[in-house]
């Protein structure tokens, strides 16, 4: 649970990676429902002593109200909820057997352009590659693959960056890297699979030995990976944990990059303590050495968090610091030259069974971050917020919230550093001058939230931001408008649609005169013709304008780019992108399966019309897979 702003401190999210093979049966039955779900011991990784315990939970959904409902009791006042599971207990006679599955694939691909004959298709050459999966032991797998094609992954939704100094993030979704994911997950992202673009091959070891989690990866990538285009990047990345009972942990990881004479190499060391139940204390130590074009640097992160998770009142807390010198070529490191702090305490109360209000928590967020260099050196926080959260539970799962931010924001020269500002000359004519900011911008909006119950048929929610916030394409005060809305509708037991909308714009508080917009509108349609056949339909529009720049906090004079070809002024953009996807799978087993698909991107003249479609490029696919299970 949680709410954007908020500091809810729910349970650990579920990892829904694993693709078992297994089998499942459900009925009716006049109590209720019952369901049986057989997973085949090679589907999964156990300790190899007999007799053993294993520990396990059990978790229902109901999804018309939201409520969760656990095999094992679990209590809300706990730090940890994988912590409080139930035992199995002698558990024997259990073999894995041999464990070799190969899956050969083959891809074909039809690639289109508009070229100066006209539009032209090239068939290019077949690809062949294939995928290994081997039961070292009972608890060690060897997965391996070598030229693998991923067509037929969704594509990302659209993102919008509304702070030019926070990188995107966009899940892994690839089947490859996400076998054992669970293995390679580090605190603050330093393992990041899909910095991996196209991997020629790799070869992936995980599981547990000496009661110890191991995940292994190293992988080849593509030329066209690399800064010059012209060398493969060699990947190596390491990451072992050991549970110390009880929810807590302690664990390492390594990671590595070559791409010819230039490296990256990240060492880490990180913890999750969990004490009393109630309390949790995660640690992080990281150090960072790169060499590009024979200069070498080092640089280091640290991560410091506790956390309260009681029944009624709850704590987080952090402090964390990223040298502006620390590169991480094989993570994702959403902002680096910081040092983060905040403190979030929140407090929950009840209502009564069957109470239209069934929980309420209030929490106020007090952070600041500072420039990396600045705090090494004694000064002042760049940005500073407060926030004031409240979310509610209601009768029937409905989840509604509301926040108030009051927040400062500092100058950065660095992210202004190209700007340039063209003004009248004392004797007449036009002079170029350097950018400079006002030191800070001052903030107040508002945010409402809400979230429908999980009807059988419909389900959605979304919020809404407005107030005034950083114009970041100008540095100066705007007004600001967020809404997101996510909306799924399920007419039958085979059929689901879901659309999600969202549009971010900012005007100018001088004159109300817009600034940016950029909107995103998704759609996706999933139709289950028969349990072996699929058919997916995903179409994105994505709009995104501005106008031409100017100095609107202060002179009003039109600001100029700086740049390799010289000192330009900026003039006003408008891009209008639709992208339409259709696959269409027959798997009649995991792993053996027929891929067909078409993916189209085009261009609009004017936003949303759908008039004047310019296709840019598209491209058919057909991809065969065959599962040999030894």
């Amino acid at each position: 649970s949680g709410f954007i702003g908020g500091a809810l401190v729910g349970r650990e999210q579920p990892d829904l990676s694993p693709d078992f093979v297994f089998q499942s049966r459900g009925r009716v039955t006049d109590w209720g429902y019952e369901v049986e779900v057989r997973i085949p011991f090679k589907s999964i990784r156990y300790q190899p002593r007999q007799p053993q315990d294993w520990r396990l939970n059990i978790v229902r959904e109901v999804k018309h109200s939201g409520v969760e409902d656990s095999w094992f009791p679990a209590r809300r006042a706990s730090a940890t909820f994988i912590g409080q599971a139930g035992n199995l207990v002698g558990l024997s006679g259990m073999h894995r057997g041999l464990v070799m599955d190969l899956n050969p694939e083959a891809t074909g691909k039809a690639s289109g352009a508009p070229t100066p004959g006209g539009y032209q298709y090239d068939l290019g050459d077949p690809q062949v590659g294939g995928n290994i999966r081997w039961g070292v032991s009972d608890n060690l797998t060897l997965n391996g693959t070598i030229k693998p094609d991923f067509s037929q992954v969704e594509s990302d939704a659209g993102q919008l960056a509304f702070d030019p100094r926070q990188a995107l993030f966009f899940p892994e979704k690839r089947p490859f890297f996400l076998e054992g994911s669970e293995l390679f997950q580090v605190p603050q992202n330093l393992i990041y699979t899909r910095r991996i673009v196209q991997p020629v091959a790799a070869v992936k070891l995980t599981g547990t030995s000496f009661g110890t989690d191991i995940g292994l990866l190293s992988a080849v990538d593509q030329k066209f990976a690399s800064a010059t285009g012209s060398e493969n990047p060699i990947y190596t990345i390491l990451r072992a944990q050991r549970s110390l009972g009880r929810g807590s942990r302690v664990g390492l990881a390594y990671t590595d990059r070559i791409e010819g004479g230039d490296y990256n190499r990240v060492a880490e060391v990180d913890s999750r303590l969990v004490f009393k139940e109630i309390y949790g204390l995660n640690l992080q130590l990281a150090g960072s050495r790169t060499r590009v074009g024979g200069v070498t640097t080092t640089a280091p992160l640290w991560l410091g968090q506790f956390t309260v998770q009681h029944r009624i009142w709850g704590l987080r807390s952090l402090f964390a610091g990223i040298s502006d010198e620390f590169r991480d070529a094989s993570g994702f490191i959403g902002r680096a030259g910081i040092v983060h702090s905040y403190v979030d305490p929140s407090y929950t109360t009840y209502g009564r069974p069957r109470a239209w209000l069934q929980r309420f928590t209030g929490d106020i967020v007090v952070d600041g971050i500072w420039q990396y260099q600045n705090f090494i050196h004694g000064r002042h926080l760049q940005d500073k917020k407060l926030h004031f959260n409240g979310n509610a539970a209601l009768r029937g799962g409905w989840n509604v919230g509301a926040g108030y931010f009051v927040e400062s924001f500092g100058y950065d020269s660095a992210l202004y550093a190209g700007y340039r500002l063209e003004v009248p000359r004392a004797g007449g004519g036009l002079d170029t001058v350097a950018f400079t900011g006002q030191p800070t911008i001052a903030n107040g909006e508002y945010i409402v939230q809400i979230g429908t119950p999980q009807w059988k048929h419909f389900s959605g929610g979304g919020y809404f931001l407005q107030g005034h916030d950083e114009n970041f394409f100008e540095w100066a005060s705007a007004d600001l408008l967020l809404l997101s809305m996510d909306v799924s509708y399920r007419p039958t037991e085979r059929l689901r649609n879901t659309v999600s909308y969202y549009w971010q714009q900012v005007n100018r508080r001088t004159d109300g005169s817009l600034v940016n917009v950029g909107r995103v509108l998704r759609a996706k349609l999933e139709y289950q013709l028969s349990r072996p056949l699929f058919v997916r339909v995903v179409g994105q529009y994505t709009q995104d304008k501005t106008d031409s720049l100017r100095d609107d906090s202060r002179t009003g004079a039109p600001i100029l780019i700086a740049g390799p070809g010289g000192v330009t002024r900026s003039a006003a953009s408008r891009n209008n992108l639709f992208h339409a996807d259709v696959l269409l799978s027959y798997q009649p087993v995991p792993g053996t399966v027929v891929f067909a698909g078409y993916g189209s991107n085009m261009v609009d003249e004017d936003a949303f019309r759908f008039r004047r479609l310019a296709r840019t490029n598209d491209a058919f696919f057909l991809k065969l897979s065959y599962l040999f299970r030894l």
